[in-house]
């Protein structure tokens, strides 16, 4: 289903009464000083796509802002950038190992999620990110999400894999992924025109004009603030989940619903460099 005509790419998805992609950027210890941002585009046969540019938002804002776009008959399909299955008390889990190599030689890296001491805050069991969960109600099962006709859906993404995933150059040597987080020292302004430039241009294939108009009109030609970077990275989110529905075939969803997965675009320069991870053999990868 794109905007561009609100068509259906593959047989097995069922077209549902109107599309709604979230997409979700979370402030993981919803640190209210410190919120994330979330974005949302709906789709219905008859209709312009109607965009909801990035806010900020924390986890109550963010149940509220999706609850208001969900409605019967539809499907709601929300991309978050953090965990949604961690069982794991310590270490990294299956599916982070495997992501961690390919981060790794992209320049970048990866936060182990697991429940223990450490990472209660985040993960353990009054966690901020299974209060939100339970309160939306939706089912955390993109292959479900990816031909469903109605209903609410969660699946997990990473903004930076999914970069690589969208744009070859990131991944064509050692440490040529992008630096685009104004809140660290290594980050390059060539690098966030590139991601930029990037979403843009994966919004125009995907037929959503009003995303890619938003993404050419972030500002370049100077550091980005934060909430910038954020609002970018709730938009890569959502663009994830477009790409889920309308190309299933060119995404992959590492790992699994038991110990944990992550959804991404996926062209053949990351397909490479996935398999060669000494994890590859280990994590489902489909």
């Amino acid at each position: 289903m794109t905007g561009r005509d609100f068509t259906i790419e593959a047989d097995a998805v069922t077209e549902p009464a109107s599309l709604t992609y979230v997409g979700f950027d979370s402030a993981w210890a919803d640190n209210p000083r410190k919120p994330g941002a979330i974005c949302a585009l709906r789709l219905a046969r008859g209709e312009p796509p109607a965009f909801h540019p990035p806010q900020a938002a924390g986890f109550d804002a963010a149940l509220a802002f999706i609850r208001e776009r969900h409605a019967a008959g539809a499907v709601t399909l929300v991309a978050i950038d953090q965990p949604t299955v961690v069982r794991n008390e310590g270490g990294a889990r299956p599916v982070e190992r495997l992501v961690a190599s390919v981060m790794s030689f992209s320049g970048g890296g990866i936060q182990p999620a697991y429940r223990g001491t450490n990472k209660a805050d985040l993960f353990g069991d009054a966690a901020p990110i299974w209060r939100f969960l339970a309160a939306l109600g939706f089912a955390d099962d993109p292959e479900r999400a990816a031909g469903a006709g109605d209903g609410g859906f969660v699946m997990e993404v990473f903004p930076a894999l999914a970069l690589l995933g969208l744009e070859p150059a990131f991944l064509a040597a050692a440490r040529t992924g992008p630096r685009y987080n104004p809140g660290r020292p290594t980050f390059l302004l060539p690098a966030w025109r590139a991601v930029c430039r990037t979403a843009a241009a994966e919004a125009r294939r995907l037929g959503l004009a009003a995303v890619a108009d938003w993404c050419e009109a972030l500002p370049v030609e100077s550091k980005p603030r934060k909430r910038e970077q954020d609002a970018l990275d709730a938009v890569i989110c959502l663009l994830v989940a477009a790409r889920w529905r309308a190309d299933r075939a060119g995404c992959l969803m590492l790992g699994d619903l038991d110990q944990g997965y992550i959804v991404a675009p996926a062209n053949v320069a990351l397909r490479e460099r996935l398999a060669r991870s000494p994890f590859s053999a280990q994590v489902p990868c489909r």
